[in-house]
């Protein structure tokens, strides 16, 4: 992978924004997330198989967003918009006028909300572990719960002992290696200060762009966990839902961030690849395990609605698009589950995805 060039710029409020370019092509841009240093995770086992991939045929653009990383971090305004104006002056300062639109976790906001502001320079938005407002918003965690882990984000993050941030970790990434965990507990210390990131974490639990989810027109693609602890499931369910046209793909794992050892992160490469037009989804399957035919007992149209729920379809979409009644499809769901030994719509859409159903 090519060296990647590091640049400045500077936001209408004087904060100046640290950005890195890396490969060649049409210009992907990432949406700011939190915990990012553009230096310190280059070569790290948790995001180098990220920007190889892409790299490998855009000029990726990533940056850290005010307050962490290579940016400044004594800034006043961390608010939503404020991250927002971040990436709009980045993409200025580089003269993009049309680019293809990353947002990852939190940066998943943040590129809808560009996209519904700036429908003309984004030619496609690519989604992954995102969400449409944030888990105080949602009703994930009560008021309680979000103040005592501010609390303790102030009185724990900056200190040598890892023990706290390991908590942090723990919910991105369940299984994670010792050495991959030890990393992202040093990213976390290296990326910003304690009252940054509880000012970061106050700011993205509020956030709420859903209303201008049904305003999105550019193509897009969703790429979600289905074991997702940290950003559940259905919260990219949601987006698919009400983006119009979106296309939701489930990924067989429990982490937030994908680990390049893991078979759902050659799903998600396969996907971003035929979304992109970089190359068809087999490419990246025939580098995994083989499909699995689907069990004897599935009928041609039960995998026909297994693959829909795998793709996040409701009964309801599902009864539109193979033109049959809501009941016969919640026959069909009926039948499925029994059949798979699956509990719930979420372990079928994860017994699915091995098996090529997507």
């Amino acid at each position: 992978m090519a060296d990647q060039k590091l640049g400045f710029c500077t936001t209408a409020d004087g904060v100046r924004i640290c950005y890195a370019t890396v490969g060649e092509g049409p210009p992907l841009v990432k949406a700011p997330n939190w915990l990012s240093h553009l230096e310190f995770e280059w070569q790290s086992p948790i995001w180098s198989h990220w920007w190889e991939e892409l790299s490998a045929n855009h000029t990726v653009i990533r940056f850290d967003q005010r307050g962490s990383g290579l940016s400044d971090w004594n800034v006043e305004d961390l608010s939503f918009d404020a991250w927002v104006s971040d990436l709009e002056a980045v993409v200025e300062s580089l003269q993009l006028e049309c680019f293809i639109l990353l947002g990852i976790s939190q940066g998943g906001p943040v590129a809808i909300e560009f996209t519904a502001r700036h429908p003309e320079m984004v030619e496609k938005l690519l989604l992954y572990g995102a969400y449409a407002r944030g888990n105080l918003k949602r009703g994930q965690i009560s008021v309680e719960e979000h103040q005592a882990r501010l609390t303790l984000v102030r009185h724990g993050w900056g200190r040598d002992d890892p023990t706290y941030r390991q908590m942090f970790t723990s919910g991105f990434m369940p299984e994670a290696t010792a050495e991959q965990a030890g990393w992202f507990n040093e990213l976390q210390l290296v990326s910003t200060s304690p009252e940054n990131a509880a000012r970061v974490q106050e700011t993205t639990a509020t956030i709420d762009v859903l209303h201008r989810l049904p305003e999105i027109t550019a193509p897009t693609l969703v790429l979600h966990a289905l074991g997702d602890r940290r950003v559940p499931f259905e919260q990219g369910r949601q987006l698919s839902s009400l983006i119009p046209g979106a296309k939701l793909v489930g990924l067989d794992s429990n982490n937030h961030l994908l680990i390049e050892s893991e078979p759902a992160w050659k799903t998600c490469r396969a996907a971003v690849r035929e979304f992109l037009g970089t190359g068809p989804a087999a490419d990246a399957r025939s580098e995994a395990e083989a499909p699995i035919a689907a069990p004897d007992g599935l009928t041609p149209r039960e995998v026909e609605v297994l693959r829909l729920i795998a793709n996040g379809k409701s009964n309801q979409d599902i009864a539109t698009e193979l033109v049959i009644s809501f009941n016969t499809v919640t026959n069909h769901v009926k039948n499925i589950l029994g059949k798979t030994g699956c509990a719930n719509r979420t372990e079928a859409a994860a017994y699915a995805i091995p098996r090529g159903l997507t």
